[in-house]
């Protein structure tokens, strides 16, 4: 596989993408849990879904952006 290669870049993308949709996931869960006070334990799986959610969306947009771009060269 080529190093500039189209799923190369959507690796990357979805990585990144996963990456950052982890962070706003845990910020976004946790203000969430706080404000619907949930209660006790549930806590970390509220949060925990809510991260995933996150992640995996961004991780999509990403790495369709990614694979838009693919073509395009600049």
């Amino acid at each position: 596989m080529a190093k500039d290669s189209c799923l190369s870049r959507m690796a990357a993308g979805a990585a990144v993408g996963g990456a950052v949709g982890c962070a706003v996931g845990v910020m976004y869960g946790s203000f969430e849990a706080m404000r619907c006070k949930v209660p006790g334990v549930e806590k970390i799986r509220f949060v925990g879904q809510r991260t995933i959610g996150t992640a995996a969306v961004f991780g999509l947009f990403l790495s369709a952006g990614a694979l838009i771009h693919c073509g395009k060269s600049y």
